[in-house]
Parts: structure tokens; C-alpha cells; sequence
């Protein structure tokens, strides 16, 4: 029975890979008090223990949704990505130098006090700091030194060997100390979470936008029914009487709807409003609550209230609407029945009100009847409307071009210089991320969507590599002796103490930050999910971009040093 169950997973290794994404999560939701390993760490073990079955996993499985989990994170930070390089762009980068040549120094000293030839040491480095470019790079280089062939071959075959069996904790390890000891180290989970809240609201990137259980208290728009009974009405007045009246008085609403003797329709300018009539008054919240004096009481009626509204995102471009206040453009007939509920220019709220001006750049929401929102927008700018669907297209070339781009590789001397085909695909989603909040008419992914392209492709990456570097790490610890997993251990950990240190002390980078630098520095794209979950954001990738495009080259060149001088 048991045969025929490891026969299945060999055969449709496919199942093998669902099987440890589901119990990896399964375990990873269990908490013990406040702890709990979280879903990349369980998926990582996971993943280890079901690949001693040896089973074959294709490596482009892998690789695509890798891929995919990248191009998510860049996409969703992109915006405040190119925010942040203003300010510690620099900074980040200097960061990676200083924590990899901390890589480099701990590595060389372990090889030296443990008396590693050039291809352990080779191993030593490439699996501790989870670069796995430099298991080519490095055979090459080991290969212009003159060995005898023998000799050559034999270190050869260690490269492989010792990359498996430090890999494990360097991934494995890096995951538990930046995800669950990482934020203690820093002052403390809920301090880690309160000030990455207070970088969010600086960023405007709340991560409670994307959660829809969370919604704001506040409401800029509303709409309301009156019982008309003020004695102005005792002659009946037409709906453009009426609107000029509220604002003779300061009051800048529109009559959205009429319940006239049961009668309910959405009225014209020169329809008449009489007493007895209920009515909806649109438009902002502190006008709407004032009119209660000037028309009657407000009253419930759920049947004229029952009418669909639309409300879209608007990114102001459109001359015609620059520059012009709320009192003016009130005045344009395509501005009836339409409510600019909120707005942010930059980073900051806009401040709604009659003598707001709107600039280039500004984004609105905008509420309204369907038909009444389609005419406005054309004159204020571009419409990112909400929609359960994803634009496809937009996915699939951007991470064909950024992963094109990652592939071109560079030669400095005889050092081959590459992102890779995933920095390729994590730069894509910057670049395309950022262009997306430029034109919102382009390249929309639904929450959702964006939500399963992360979760899904980092836990399916990750449930792969423990599939795959398990068979090679038993065999290698029987090879080579359990030391060498401590010394891996040591040239993993010492490293990434460093980096939370530099961070907190010397840059001063907030905590989010901090994490993200040190994962990215890693090139550890798992304790980058691991972050995120454990503090609920996804702005540790800001911190974790820059690093990693730097130290991904970085690790090569310290790695081919390290081969020289071991």
C-alpha cells in the first residue's frame, strides 16, 4: 500500500508538490500561545521530509512560479518602491555591501579554521548564503586554477554536495530568524507591526486597503432621503431651483432621485419638486447633513434608496479639470449626480472642499449613477475601475520581458554578470507596478489574483526545494560529516545577526526595513514571505529590492574571491 502511494508521487510528481503546500499551511496555522512556525517555514520542512521519497520535480516548475511570486511583490510595492529610492535608496544599497562582505569574511574564516579545499569551500559559500549563481561561476573559476584532473574532478563533485547540505539551514534558517526572531530582535513583534503601520500611512500603502473586512469609518460621499415639508415648496420648485437654493446657502448638493406620489424616477432640471415628495440628496457628507433645515426631515425609504452607484478610482490629467475648484466644476453639467468622495495627492489625503483645487496627478474616487460617473470621468482623467478580473496580457509580457532582461548576462573581465531570470522578473514588477499607478486604464490584478500569484508561487517554490535538496542533503552529511551543517549554521547565522544589527544601530532603518534588507541581501526569497506574514505587510520588499539586485551580484564576486584565496 505504501509502495503504491510513493509510486503515485513519483510518478505524478505534481501530487507531491500539492501534498506539501497542503500540509505545510495546515502545520504552519497551528500556534502555540503567540508562536507559530508560519506557512514557509512548515512548507520548507514539509518539503524536506516528502523529498526523501526521491521524487523528481521539474526544475521549471520551479522556476515559473518563482517567477510569479516576484513579479507579485514588485508589482504590489513598485509605487512606493520609487518613493523610497529618494530617500534610502543609497543607503539600502550601501547596506548590501557592507552585510555581504560580512558573507564574505565569515565564510572564509570558517573554510580556513575547518581546513576546506577550494570546492567545500565553493559549496560552503553558495549553499550558507543561498546563492545558487555561484555554483556555476564557481566550477568555472575552480576550473582556470591549474588543478591536476584528478584533483580538479574530486572538488568538482564536492561543490554540489556541500551546497545541499548547507542550503537547507541557509534557507531554512534565514526563514525562523528573520521571520519569527527577527521582529523580537528589533523591539518586539507589535512594536515591528506599529511602526511599519506609521511607514504605511507615510507611504499611503496600508495593507488594511486590501483587506475586505477592513473599511473605512469616514464616508465623503453620502446619500440621503428628505421628506420635503420646508415651507419654501409651498409653491413646487424644479430640481435646478432647488440646487440653487442649498447653495445660495452654502450647500453644494444634487437631487439624485424623486419619490412623487409613489412615483420614483431619476429627475431632470426642470422637474418639479413638491411637498410630500421624498428625495435623495447626493453629495459630500458634511453638505448632505446640513439641507435637513432647508427641505424637511430626514426619513428611512429603503425603495428609493434601492439604485445602483458606481464608484471608481480617477487619475486627474485632463486640462479642463486642473487647476478648477469643486465650486467650479460643480457648475458643469457633467458633474450633476457625480461625488468626489476622497482623494490623494502624493502620498497625503486631499483635503475635500468647495475651494479645493485639483492638480495633475491627483487621485479621486468618484461615486455616482453608472451612467452619470461615465460621462464625468472622460473630462477628469484616466479610470481605474474596480474588477474581479486580471489583465492577463499585462502579466504575461511583463514577466517575459523582465525575465529577457535578467537573462542578458554582462562579462566584467571573466566575471559573468547577470539578475538572473527572477531579479528580472522582481524588476519587471516594479517597473510594470509603478506604470500601472501612471495609467490605471493598463494592467490591473485583482487583489485576489495578486494574493494567490504570492502565496501560491512562493510555497510552491519552496515545497520544490526541499523536494529537491533533500535526497542530496542526507547523502551529504553521510559524505562529508555533520560538521560542515555546523559550519554552514554559523557562516548563515552570523551574517544575518550583522544585518539586523546594522540596520537597527547604524542605518537607523525602520524595522520593515530591516528585514527586508537583510532577506534581500540573503537573496532569500522565502524568509521574504516568511516577513510579511509574520508583521501583515508587504513593505519589507522595499527594503528587500535594492539589496537584492546588488548582493545578487556581489555574492558572485565574493564567491570567486573566496575561491582564490581558500
Amino acid at each position: 500500500m505504501i509502495d503504491s502511494f510513493i509510486e503515485i508521487l513519483r510518478t505524478y510528481p505534481a501530487l507531491a508538490v500539492f501534498l506539501t503546500v497542503g500540509i505545510g499551511f495546515l502545520i504552519g496555522n497551528i500556534r502555540i500561545g503567540s508562536f507559530s512556525l508560519g506557512s514557509v517555514t512548515s512548507v520548507l520542512i514539509t518539503g524536506v521530509i516528502v523529498g526523501q521519497l526521491i521524487i523528481p520535480v521539474s526544475g521549471s516548475l520551479k522556476m515559473f512560479f518563482f517567477m510569479l511570486f516576484l513579479f507579485s511583490i514588485g508589482y504590489s510595492v513598485g509605487p512606493d518602491f520609487f518613493k523610497s529610492l529618494k530617500g534610502q535608496g543609497s543607503k539600502q544599497a550601501l547596506f548590501a555591501v557592507m552585510m555581504s562582505t560580512m558573507c564574505f569574511l565569515v565564510t572564509i574564516a570558517i573554510a580556513k579554521v575547518m581546513g576546506y579545499n577550494k570546492g567545500e569551500a565553493i559549496g560552503l559559500f553558495s549553499g550558507s548564503q543561498t546563492c545558487s549563481s555561484l555554483l556555476g561561476v564557481g566550477g568555472e573559476a575552480l576550473g582556470r586554477l591549474g588543478l591536476e584532473p584528478e584533483e580538479l574532478k574530486r572538488q568538482m563533485n564536492l561543490i554540489p554536495v556541500c551546497y545541499a547540505v548547507t542550503y537547507i539551514f541557509g534557507t531554512l534558517g534565514t526563514v525562523i530568524l528573520l521571520g519569527n526572531l527577527g521582529p523580537k530582535l528589533l523591539g518586539g513583534l507589535d512594536n515591528v507591526k506599529e511602526k511599519t503601520y506609521e511607514l504605511e500611512k507615510e507611504l499611503n500603502a496600508s495593507a488594511s486597503k486590501d483587506d475586505p473586512a477592513m473599511i473605512s469609518a469616514s464616508r465623503g460621499a453620502a446619500y440621503r432621503v428628505y421628506n420635503v415639508s420646508d415651507t419654501f415648496f409651498t409653491q413646487p420648485k424644479t430640481v435646478r431651483e432647488t440646487e440653487l437654493y442649498f447653495k445660495s446657502n452654502g450647500i453644494q448638493v444634487d437631487i439624485d432621485r424623486i419619490n412623487h406620489k409613489g412615483n420614483i424616477y431619476a429627475p431632470r432640471y426642470d422637474d418639479y419638486i413638491e411637498l410630500g415628495d421624498n428625495i435623495v440628496a447626493c453629495g459630500r457628507s458634511e453638505d448632505v447633513i446640513q439641507i435637513a433645515h432647508f427641505i424637511g426631515q430626514e426619513i428611512a425609504d429603503p425603495e428609493l434608496l434601492d439604485y445602483p452607484l458606481e464608484r471608481v478610482g480617477v487619475l486627474v490629467v485632463k486640462k479642463g479639470f486642473i487647476g478648477k475648484t469643486i465650486s467650479r466644476l460643480r457648475q458643469e453639467k457633467y458633474m450633476h449626480g457625480v461625488v468626489i468622495r476622497d482623494g490623494i495627492r502624493g502620498s497625503e489625503p486631499i483635503d475635500i472642499s468647495a475651494d479645493t483645487v485639483f492638480e495633475k496627478g491627483d487621485r479621486l474616487t468618484v461615486m455616482g449613477h453608472p451612467d452619470k460617473v461615465n460621462t464625468a470621468t472622460p473630462h477628469m482623467g484616466h479610470v481605474d475601475r474596480p474588477s474581479i478580473a486580471s489583465d492577463l496580457m499585462f502579466v504575461g509580457l511583463a514577466i517575459f520581458v523582465g525575465g529577457l532582461f535578467g537573462a542578458i548576462c554582462f562579462w566584467v573581465g571573466s566575471i559573468p554578470l547577470s539578475f538572473g531570470t527572477s531579479g528580472g522578473a522582481l524588476i519587471s514588477g516594479l517597473v510594470f507596478g509603478w506604470l500601472r499607478s501612471k495609467r490605471p486604464t493598463i494592467g490591473h490584478i485583482s487583489p485576489g489574483a495578486l494574493w494567490f500569484m504570492n502565496n501560491l508561487g512562493l510555497n510552491v517554490f519552496i515545497a520544490v526545494v526541499g523536494i529537491e535538496a533533500a535526497p542530496s542533503f542526507i547523502s551529504g552529511i553521510k559524505a562529508i560529516g555533520p560538521m560542515l551543517f555546523v559550519a554552514g549554521a554559523i557562516g548563515t547565522l552570523i551574517p544575518l545577526f550583522f544585518g539586523l544589527w546594522l540596520g537597527k544601530r547604524i542605518f537607523k532603518f525602520n524595522p520593515a526595513i530591516t528585514l527586508g534588507c537583510c532577506a534581500g541581501t540573503r537573496t532569500c526569497t522565502a524568509s521574504l514571505g516568511a516577513v510579511q506574514n509574520a508583521i501583515g505587510s508587504t513593505l519589507p520588499a522595499i527594503g528587500y529590492t535594492v539589496t537584492y539586485a546588488v548582493s545578487n551580484i556581489l555574492l558572485v564576486i565574493w564567491g570567486l574571491l573566496a575561491t582564490i584565496i581558500v
